[in-house]
């Protein structure tokens, strides 16, 4: 079964969908970028500043309005960039518990970090456009 394939759009979203589709990506890129202007990794902020935690509970209480809609598959987008990303911290941190994990740790985050700046910013791009992320991978 392939579960990445999109949908067919046949619903224009509402005006207020989309900017709360916005909005969310602001809250995300927010917290991605704090970790770039100070001393935190862009992954650890992202999954523990409160603009993600919010961000990821909107994704989660008004995805059923975004069914039929482009919006849809944003939304899985940034539900599954939260929840990857949360992956790999865990996987990153079981990693540096070892003595010579802890190298290999701090790059798994930082790249880990980099996908995040990458797929909020991939997703902006396809918001400004109106056009749904292809799903082709996660």
């Amino acid at each position: 079964m392939n579960d990445n394939l999109t949908l067919p759009v046949s619903v224009e979203p509402s005006s207020g969908l989309v900017l709360l589709t916005y909005i969310i990506y602001g809250l995300h890129l927010f917290s991605a970028v704090t970790g770039v202007l100070t001393p935190a990794f862009v992954l650890t902020a992202f999954l523990t500043g409160w603009p993600s935690l919010i961000a990821v509970v909107l994704n989660y209480v008004k995805r059923g309005d975004t069914r039929g809609t482009y919006l849809e598959s944003h939304f899985r987008w940034q539900i599954r960039t939260f929840w990857f990303s949360v992956l790999w911290m865990t996987i990153s941190v079981l990693i540096a518990l070892t003595f010579f994990g802890l190298p290999v740790a701090f790059i798994m985050v930082c790249m880990t970090g980099l996908w995040v700046l990458y797929r909020i910013i991939r997703g902006l791009l396809r918001m400004l456009d109106g056009r749904d992320i292809h799903l082709e991978g996660v």
